[in-house]
């Protein structure tokens, strides 16, 4: 079951954004077999020099069955930087059964440093702790990464393929591949994701619990620059994981 607990989280991080002030969007998640195993609900705030990102993922069916009813709450904060939005804090809270993980990461832009806390606590009871300095350096987290991907993209124009960073993947010392669909790739494209997209392209993000015989997640973004819908494609005994937007 750690697929769709993976499936889920690297999902809700499938967003890009081009907006001023509050906005809410909402997500639809299906999984194979399984059918809708939740949905995500996330509601971002942008000012002038700061923004603020929360994000829910509630399970449905037989995943919050399964899961014994898991929820996820994620937090991103921080400042406005040539019109990216720039994490100085990034928290991720899993809730299940009585256990409550926390992982918090602290951003020194000054230093180029990351600070990650952790805990785990089971019924009041702390069941692991501790304090890491990461090998890495990102201005993205993994929930920024994606709300800026419209300006990255942009950002790296002409360019077919290129790397980022973002908190949250220490396994991977957080690097991220991102490949712009060319006009030539844009029809195979449209078979998964379909096709009015404005652009189309795919993020490779390793997990280490999340096997699939491809790597990379399928993204085609609506003309007011959100993801609309988002593939992974064939998942070892699962099939394909999809995300829509329904809101």
């Amino acid at each position: 079951m750690s697929r769709i607990r993976n499936f889920l989280l690297l999902y809700i991080f499938l967003q890009t954004l081009l907006f001023a002030g509050i906005k809410e969007i909402d997500y639809r998640g299906t999984f194979g077999i399984f059918g809708t195993v939740g949905t995500i609900k996330n509601r971002i705030e942008r000012k002038e020099k700061s923004y603020r990102i929360e994000t829910t993922v509630t399970l449905a069916g037989m995943a919050k069955m399964l899961l014994g009813g898991q929820t996820e709450h994620y937090l991103s904060k921080g400042h406005i930087e040539n019109g990216l939005m720039v994490t100085d804090y990034y928290r991720m809270v899993t809730r299940k059964k009585g256990k409550v993980t926390t992982k918090e990461y602290s951003v020194d832009h000054e230093s180029h440093s990351i600070i990650k806390r952790y805990k785990r606590v089971k019924k009041g009871k702390v069941l692991k702790s501790y304090t890491t300095k990461l090998n890495f350096y990102a201005k993205d987290d993994l929930l920024t990464l994606y709300f800026n991907m419209d300006r990255h993209i942009r950002n790296h124009q002409g360019q077919h393929l290129f790397r980022l960073k973002a908190v949250g993947l220490e396994k991977q010392k957080g690097i991220v591949q991102i490949t712009v669909a060319t006009p030539r790739e844009v029809p195979a494209y449209k078979e998964d994701l379909g096709k009015s997209a404005s652009w189309y392209a795919k993020a490779l993000i390793v997990q280490k619990n999340f096997r699939k015989k491809k790597g990379d997640i399928l993204l085609s973004v609506d003309k007011d620059g959100y993801i609309r819908k988002a593939v992974i494609k064939d998942i070892l005994l699962y099939g394909d994981a999809q995300l829509e937007r329904v809101k």
